[in-house]
């Protein structure tokens, strides 16, 4: 038994109960080989091929804490509308990905958002968290990697640290071309090495509805 996804794109169950047991018993999870071939090639091609005058430098903060501050981050990012059919495609992966983890954790996943991000040479992310405990709407964190050939030596590794002992790293993962990590945002520091080579990603959000008043939430 499948989970279709459409244009070729499929899930294996056996994937997806990895997933959620991953979820479930340590809140975090990485697979290799969940996406079509086909598919991840094509966002490889879309990544490399992004001019760098349509990429903004990223941020952090939201709203009118927005800032950019490069001894903090430093890496340029483009969000992902549904304006193509290569980026549709991905957001409807994404969308049945959604509907599958709230049939089995009936987490309230409302929307997903992602941008593509590119850490030229020299590029990292120091530690830091996705949301902040009963302050955000972020539920889960993403990452899809869009890079051929990565070495070791590459650097870009992403670090996870204990959700109960903040110092300590308890995974360093390689950006490897289809590999697909996920978390829950309220619970796990992490960082991005200094990478040695240009490395490509999409670093994305599943998010709670947390709209009130006259106030809409999700927004970027």
């Amino acid at each position: 038994m499948s989970l279709l996804i459409g244009s070729g794109d499929v899930f294996s169950k056996v994937a997806i109960d990895e997933l959620v047991g991953s979820l479930r018993s340590k809140g975090w999870c990485v697979l290799d080989d969940l996406f079509s071939i086909d598919l991840i090639d094509s966002l490889v091609l879309e990544a490399s091929l992004l001019p760098r005058a349509a990429m903004q430098q990223a941020g952090i903060g939201r709203r009118s804490d927005y800032q950019v501050k490069l001894d903090a981050r430093r890496d340029s990012i483009l969000w992902i509308d549904a304006d193509t059919v290569l980026r549709s495609r991905f957001l409807s992966v994404m969308e049945e990905m959604r509907i599958a983890l709230n049939r089995s954790l009936l987490l309230g996943l409302f929307y997903y958002e992602a941008h593509f991000a590119r850490y030229d040479k020299g590029g990292f992310y120091k530690k830091h968290l996705d949301a902040f405990k009963g302050e955000s709407n972020r539920m889960l964190s993403t990452v899809l990697y869009l890079n051929n050939d990565w070495q070791s030596e590459d650097g870009g590794e992403l670090v996870l640290f204990d959700e109960f002992n903040t110092v300590k790293e308890i995974a360093h993962i390689r950006p490897e071309k289809g590999r697909f990590v996920v978390f829950l945002s309220e619970s796990f520091y992490h960082q991005v090495n200094p990478a040695r080579e240009c490395r490509h990603s999409i670093a994305g959000w599943f998010r709670i509805n947390s709209s009130k008043h006259s106030r809409v939430d999700p927004v970027r």
